[in-house]
């Protein structure tokens, strides 16, 4: 088949074996092998704020309620309910690249509307609380961009450094 350069992200591909074609997405150098190590670092890493909050919003379900309702957030239980399970499953999902454009989704569908409801940082008077409002809020836009990005790529065909799944999507 060839010398053939191939970068971390790229889809994988066809190497013959005896006389079936097999897909072939492993490194082939050690340069490779280094960017997946990172890119498996970074995934676990980006999943993990989704995975602990996740866990919080079940376990701790009275207090999230309770938060929820303070914000005016509509039906709190059942949305502290829907949205750490979100969260969660998507964590677990880009963690593990368990359809991890699947589970990065989630996350984004999570974040975008929580970034409006829980951090409206234009409704606070309070410079403490407006600057932690804000930061909260673009913290949430910024962590949606990531996992838009995790999306596109994933379905796209590319890989992450742990890929038990291909895309869902």
């Amino acid at each position: 088949m060839g010398s053939v350069t191939r970068h971390a992200l790229s889809p994988p591909e066809i190497v013959e074996s005896s006389t079936i074609l097999l897909p072939y997405s492993g490194p082939k150098t050690f340069k490779e092998f280094k960017l997946n190590a990172v890119l498996a670092i970074g995934q676990i890493l980006f999943a993990l704020i989704f995975i602990n909050s996740g866990i919080g919003h079940l376990t701790k379900l009275d207090a999230m309620t309770g938060y929820a309702q303070y914000k005016k957030v509509p039906a709190a239980k059942l949305s502290v309910i829907v949205s750490g399970l979100m969260i969660l499953v998507g964590g677990i999902f880009v963690a593990l690249g368990i359809y991890a454009d699947l589970g990065a989704l989630l996350i984004a569908l999570f974040l975008i509307p929580a970034a409006f409801m829980m951090h409206a940082f234009w409704k606070e008077t309070d410079a403490t609380a407006k600057m932690n409002e804000t930061i909260g809020f673009f913290k949430d836009l910024s962590l949606a961009g990531a996992a838009l990005i995790i999306y596109a790529l994933v379905a796209g065909g590319a890989e992450l450094g742990i890929n038990i799944t291909k895309s869902f999507f």
